[in-house]
């Protein structure tokens, strides 16, 4: 998987870049990366409940840190689970 995606999307999540995170979660060819962003984008527009906009956050960023650190270790192997 493109590493860069997920370094886009740290990125975009920290700088609070909302339509250029939309964007990425449409073009990203990691589906577990873009339904980890359109269910926090959902809670961040959506949701009155901090407590599950911030389950939300924590699941992409760990979702993020588990793609970076498996793209790390082999170049070509694609992240075929996520984490909850």
């Amino acid at each position: 998987m493109n590493k860069v995606d997920y370094d886009r999307a740290l990125y975009y999540t920290h700088r609070s870049e909302w339509d250029n995170l939309l964007i990425l979660m449409v073009r990203t060819k990691d589906q577990f990366l873009s339904k980890k962003i359109e269910q926090f984008l959902h809670a961040y527009h959506f949701e009155h409940d901090y407590s599950v906009l911030e389950k939300k956050l924590y699941a992409l960023l760990r979702y993020i840190d588990h793609a970076n650190e498996a793209a790390e270790t082999d170049p070509n192997e694609i992240p075929m689970y996520s984490l909850s």
